[in-house]
């Protein structure tokens, strides 16, 4: 078979929809937070982070990948992947502004091409695969 022929479509498009939606639900907690709870927009990262990681492991654990393995082992590997996704995009934008004197529309092309794709990766095959523990 084609190595192309391999490529999850249907669930990189799930992936996709999923994350766009966790985006959508953390701009609006953040925004929420800011315009009706009054807190600064640096806390206010903080609940937005969580609830937007709750509809995305939501999501991507019943939609996505359509997983029926135990949540005591699956969201902490669905967090840690959410934290190094987090680190890699800081890392790239480090990279590509700080050291390479790139503009941040670089380091931002950089790691919308990267890290969903390495997320997706590993989500894939290490978080929501079924039977390990």
């Amino acid at each position: 078979m084609a190595p192309w022929r391999r490529v999850p479509y249907a669930a990189l498009t799930r992936f996709a929809i999923t994350g766009g939606l966790a985006t959508a639900t953390h701009a609006t907690v953040f925004v929420a937070c800011i315009e009706w709870l009054g807190m600064d927009p640096v806390p206010a990262v903080v609940p937005a982070f969580v609830v937007a990681l709750a509809v995305s492991y939501g999501l991507n654990y019943r939609w996505t990948f359509a997983a029926n393995g135990p949540h005591r082992v699956m969201l902490p590997r669905f967090i840690a992947v959410a934290m190094n996704g987090f680190l890699l995009n800081l890392f790239i934008t480090w990279l590509v502004v700080d050291v390479w004197g790139g503009w941040y529309g670089y380091a931002l092309l950089v790691a919308v091409a990267v890290v969903p794709l390495i997320t997706f990766a590993l989500s894939r095959y290490w978080v929501f695969r079924e039977g390990t523990e």
